[in-house]
């Protein structure tokens, strides 16, 4: 659905308006046109104490072809750039800003006590009003939980409060991301950044993404255009809305897409699959010998490599006017079904070794929802599943994530009342509803074969939501 207030906010007569009444003014966010470098612009390079990943990011960044800068209080930058062969230079001189730049990625791994915390005050009072539309922010720190000491743990957490609040700060369609990179998973954060710094996670920020040492070797695949190429996705709820799109996504990725829908949905789940040149099966996932049917149809085809669960549904209403019978038909579709497939598959082998597994919770499963018990139930075990499977799962090289929507511009979403469909619209830093896409670049990116060191984190796809944590 289109959003008329923000094409109005952003004509020439409605932004005089809009500034006049100091109305929000959300921007149209840049989103990722297939052939497009990772990042258009600039990436400026901060750091606190010792930082302990610029090799890695140096790497990267030769990796994606961007251009750098070194803060003044990193000029260490320089050197390490050079080295990996990237052409760079330092921002601002005399005490004055330097060039506007795209991003802002600060090494804060090497900050061991609450008393180093100025050096991410000086960088990000300096260079914060540099920072062109759309931008970036990138920190990175150590796990806390993982950290040696006390102070460290503690200094490291308190990252996640800067990124936040920068997240709210910024505005301009720029977010925020804090990556928390285990010591030893210095060489997996490739995948993660590519898709952090790019159009594709324009809806993507406050969040928190840990990169651990992986579930096996990581496979940076041999066209970064196509990541997914040669590969079997099977994404469940597929006939329109979010799952069409992740179809599409996955198939503009280079993969082999299986579509899959209830029977009701025959035609314009045949459709999809048509023009994406996939497979379609109609199927009632809730059903008690779906997974069954699903082993037997991967099998059939040599194994999946990738498994989204998209598919669920919602019945609304108060628990206390709600029968039995809701609570347990949203439970079933929208988890307990995904647990049995997961086993079924996993067990029997039809999800390939170093399989992608990829759930869709709501940001209702973090905040809550009044008149959704059932559904919030349902998607807040999602993230159960995913963060007590994930471990299990890693000892067949298998990784499992999920993503949590929050306003999504859908044919569901276009039903519900105006006022309440505007305050799910600006009740986020973005100022607006995402798209379907955003869900499906974020799907894409724990799909990805490079993903492999990424397993039990839960992002939000919702521009840092005032709902929920």
């Amino acid at each position: 659905m289109k959003d008329g207030y923000l094409d109005f906010a952003n004509s020439p007569m409605g932004a005089k308006l809009v500034n006049a009444l100091g109305l929000p003014k959300p921007m149209p966010l840049e989103r990722y046109q297939q052939g497009q470098p990772v990042i258009q612009g600039t990436v400026l390079v901060g750091g606190g104490d010792k930082p302990q990943l610029l090799e890695a990011l140096a790497s990267v960044f030769k990796s994606i072809g961007a251009q750098t800068l070194a803060h003044a209080r990193l000029p260490q930058w320089v050197a390490v750039a050079n080295k990996a062969g990237l052409t760079t230079g330092r921002w601002g001189h005399d005490g004055q800003p330097g060039e506007k730049v795209k991003a802002l990625v600060f090494d804060a791994t090497g900050l061991d006590d609450s008393t180093q915390s100025d050096a991410l005050y000086w960088f990000f009072h300096e260079t914060v009003r540099s920072l062109l539309p759309c931008g970036r922010v990138i920190v990175l720190g150590r796990p806390p939980e993982l950290c040696a000491s006390p102070r460290k743990a503690t200094i490291q957490r308190a990252l996640e409060g800067l990124v936040r609040s920068l997240g709210k700060e910024l505005k301009k369609g720029v977010n925020a991301q804090l990556v928390y990179v285990a010591e030893g998973a210095e060489a997996h954060i490739e995948s993660t950044l590519r898709f952090l710094l790019s159009p594709k996670s324009a809806y993507v920020s406050a969040q928190v993404i840990r990169v651990g040492v992986g579930t096996g070797a990581v496979v940076a695949p041999a066209d970064w255009s196509l990541p997914l190429a040669g590969k079997k996705v099977l994404v469940t709820g597929a006939s329109r809305g979010i799952g069409a799109a992740i179809a599409a996504v996955m198939a503009r990725d280079g993969a082999e897409v299986i579509c899959l829908d209830v029977p009701q949905a025959q035609a314009p789940l045949d459709e999809v699959a048509k023009q994406l040149g996939g497979q379609a099966i109609a199927l009632d996932i809730g059903a008690a010998d779906a997974p069954q049917k699903l082993v037997d149809a991967a099998q059939a085809q040599g194994g999946w490599d990738v498994v989204v669960h998209n598919a669920g549904i919602t019945r609304d209403k108060t628990i206390a006017n709600m029968k039995e019978s809701l609570w347990q038909l949203v439970v079933n579709v929208n988890l307990s079904t995904q647990e049995r497939i997961n086993e079924a598959l996993v067990a029997s082998g039809a999800l390939r070794p170093g399989g992608r597994i990829v759930c869709v919770s709501s940001i209702s499963g973090i905040a809550g929802n009044m008149g959704q018990t059932n559904y919030a139930v349902s998607k807040a075990g999602v993230i159960g599943m995913v963060q007590s499977s994930a471990p299990v799962f890693s000892e067949k090289g298998i990784t499992i994530n999920a993503v949590a929507p929050g306003f999504i511009e859908t044919q569901m979403t276009a039903a519900i009342p105006f006022a309440i469909r505007e305050a799910g619209r600006r009740m986020n830093s973005m100022n607006q509803g995402g798209q379907p896409e955003d869900v499906a670049e974020a799907i894409a990116w724990f799909a990805s074969p490079a993903s492999s060191a990424i397993t039990g984190n839960v992002v939000r796809v919702c521009g840092q939501s005032l709902l929920g944590a």
